[in-house]
């Protein structure tokens, strides 16, 4: 063939090449399209951009996780900030800190007849309890040596048992009134305890009053195994304690929050006689201790570190307006009979000393510049606390403060 024909052949042949490249590509294109014709490539990469899309789902589902989680864990810190701040508070509202009163039985023997010796004995209850005393120690200065309130005072006139009867009289009108039939039978020394006037303090509850605490009486009644013990706290319904307890006991009883009210009893727990105070800041009455002489007030401390405040009061003592007192947890004030401190310190046997201010950390006189020449000891009792009132409340400021 000639050149010029091999040339046109040529030409031809090339255009059907491309020809058929161009359709080949069109048919894949169109097959692309298509749902039922991918291409292995294409399929591969469809399941990539599925599988992209599910990990970015993931991802987003545990973010949702974890942010669910930092929110329960922000919600259950803020009930525990919540509960410590609502302890703290409750905390911060009790007293920690005690008062205890000393003085000598004998100053009933100022007294000239039954009914002035009771009421002198209703002086004192009333003074303790209006400065929230929490002990009252009587001390004899005769050496009687006498522990307990059993037995009957002889009489005035005679070398009776005045520390006794004082002793008992402030226990009976510290006691709750619906408890004291249980706790003190008919007595001589509680003849006229009847006319004297109230102490109206917190524990002395109505029956209706509601609170949180309350003193209550064991009762012998049976109870089922492991159940508790009924306790008489002088409400419409008996309550239900926790522990199995010997009838006859004084205990103190914290009333459950949620009470049923078509129950037939109350429900609630027995805690220690200075939670009250502690928890919430309630006065709940005084202890009475009886003390065979003076030195017997420091030795028989109930407290196991011992009073870390002794004051003693006497004309003779320092200005008490001069003087400021150090934080403490157990605070005892101690006055004299009709003769002072003096007489006290001589007519103890354990101890070996004269001056009388040796024996306390301060040695105060309560009431300077005074009109009289005696302070009678119901008087310097209500003097005394009233101005160391004053001092405390510097060291332990109250709520309000």
């Amino acid at each position: 063939m000639m050149p010029t024909e091999l040339k046109c052949l040529h030409s031809v042949f090339m255009g059907m090449i491309s020809r058929k490249h161009t359709h080949v590509n069109m048919s894949e294109k169109h097959a692309m399209k298509k749902p039922g014709g991918l291409s292995k490539e294409a399929q591969e990469r469809v399941d990539w951009k599925k599988w992209k899309t599910e990990r970015k789902e993931d991802k987003r589902k545990r973010k949702e996780e974890r942010l669910i989680t930092q929110l329960e864990k922000q919600k259950m810190k803020e009930l525990e900030e919540k509960k410590a701040q609502v302890e703290e508070e409750e905390k911060s509202n009790g007293r920690s800190y005690t008062l205890s009163v000393a003085l000598p039985g004998s100053v009933l023997d100022n007294a000239q007849s039954p009914e002035l010796r009771t009421y002198l004995a209703g002086q004192i209850a009333r003074a303790c309890t209006v400065f929230c005393v929490d002990e009252v120690i009587v001390f004899d200065e005769q050496g009687e040596d006498v522990k307990n309130t059993e037995g009957e005072y002889n009489g005035v006139g005679k070398k009776g048992r005045a520390c006794v009867q004082l002793a008992r009289i402030l226990q009976y009108l510290e006691c709750p009134q619906y408890l004291r039939k249980a706790f003190f039978p008919k007595h001589q020394d509680l003849q006229f305890a009847g006319l004297l006037n109230p102490l109206d303090s917190p524990h002395h509850m109505r029956m209706d009053e509601e609170a949180v605490f309350r003193e209550g009486l064991v009762l012998d009644r049976p109870c089922k195994a492991e159940k508790g013990s009924y306790v008489d706290c002088g409400m419409r319904k008996e309550v239900q304690i926790d522990k199995q307890l010997k009838p006859g006991l004084r205990v103190t009883v914290k009333l459950n929050k949620n009470q049923d009210s078509g129950g037939k009893r109350y429900k609630g727990v027995v805690v220690a006689p200075h939670v009250p105070r502690t928890e919430k800041g309630l006065y709940w009455g005084y202890t009475v201790r009886l003390a065979s002489c003076l030195s017997a007030v420091f030795t028989e401390c109930p407290y196991k570190e011992g009073y870390d405040v002794t004051i003693g009061t006497s004309e003779k003592g320092s200005n008490v307006d001069n003087i400021t007192i150090s934080p403490f947890r157990h605070m005892l004030v101690v006055f004299g009979g009709l003769a002072g401190l003096e007489a006290s310190v001589d007519s103890d046997q354990n101890l070996d000393i004269s001056d009388p201010s040796s024996l306390f950390n301060l040695y105060l006189n309560t009431c300077p510049m005074q009109g009289s020449r005696t302070i009678r000891t119901e008087e310097a009792l209500l003097i005394s606390l009233s101005v160391l009132r004053q001092k405390i409340g510097t060291v332990f400021p109250g709520p309000s403060d």
